[in-house]
Parts: structure tokens; sequence; C-alpha cells
């Protein structure tokens, strides 16, 4: 790979833009410091990737190779130059219904690939929904992402409390009041 030295964003690392030798395509390479990370934070660094690894759609996005030495992990990605679903909808405001089903569609065909493949996101919100040049959905971010085989439930509750459904909070605040008694 070589890097073009372009910082595209920061979460649980550095992500800089960079060109694939071979094919000469641009990718995105996610820079993981493993010296800034507890234990449990890389597990779930392990996890993400194992979980990537298992998945090849159309409308996610998708995980190259890693590569590693000591200090640092490196994630190769699929680059998209679209930004973020929010950030689109913050810009353009309503979709047109069109739009709205075709994007709907999207997310749908890429869950259900996800989930018959026994992979839970739990954290699917407009930032981690992404766009490429064509418009097309790529969900990202599989942190929180879980194996689930089937017939099983989760126990768990994760994600962004901002997108959290009303009884999802409705059983939180209960099991917060049980504790006051």
């Amino acid at each position: 790979m070589k890097n073009t030295q372009s910082t595209m964003f920061q979460g649980q690392g550095l992500v800089k833009l960079g060109v694939h030798c071979v094919t000469g395509k641009k990718v995105a390479i996610k820079i993981i410091n493993r010296e800034k990370l507890s234990e449990s934070v890389l597990m779930k660094v392990e996890r993400e990737i194992a979980i990537m690894k298992l998945i090849e759609h159309p409308h996610v996005l998708g995980l190259s190779d890693v590569y590693e030495n000591k200090k640092y992990l490196y994630l190769v990605l699929e680059h998209v130059s679209g930004g973020e679903l929010f950030d689109y909808l913050v810009k353009k405001g309503r979709l047109t219904p069109k739009e709205a089903r075709r994007f709907f569609r999207q997310i749908i065909s890429a869950l259900d690939f996800c989930h018959s493949h026994s992979i839970c996101h739990r954290d699917l919100k407009p930032e981690n929904l992404l766009l490429d040049e064509r418009n097309n959905i790529k969900i990202a971010d599989f942190g929180m992402a879980s194996l689930q085989p089937a017939g099983s439930l989760l126990e768990t509750s994760c994600g962004s409390p901002h997108y959290a459904c009303p009884e999802v909070i409705r059983v939180m605040l209960i099991v917060d009041l049980e504790k006051i008694h």
C-alpha cells in the first residue's frame, strides 16, 4: 500500500487514504495503535476484524487485508468517498420516497445477509452508514457487532442511546429503578 498522507477521520484509530500498489485503487487504511488500547478494547477490535472477515456484501464496507506489527494494526478497507448518511441527510434534508426506498432496500439487504450469517451489528445509525461515489449504502463500524447463534437472545444493551427505541429505554429505566430499591 502506498500512503497518500491524507487523514480522513478518527475514531478507534486514525484513517488515512492509501493506494493499493497492485490495483492502483484508493483504499482507506485504519491505523490502530495497540499500545494505547486496553486489553479489553484490543479484544473488541480483534472481534470486529474477525466479524468483518466473514462479510462480503455490496452494501457492507469491505475489509480486504489486515497487517500488524508489535505496535500497530493496519486495516485495509474499501474506500468510499460519499461520507456519512447522517451528513448527507443534514445537507439534503428530506429524501424523496424513491431515494428513501433505495437506501432502505440496500440497508435491509445488508442486514439480511449479516443476520443469515448470525452477525448482529448492534450500532446501526446514520453515522455508521457510509455512501460511495454513487450514493450506495455501505454499512460500517462493526465494533459492537456480535455473533449471535440462531435462537439465542442478546442480553447486553449497547449502541448509541440517542437511537435506541422507546421499548429499550423503558426497560433500561425499569432496571435502573429496581437497583434503587
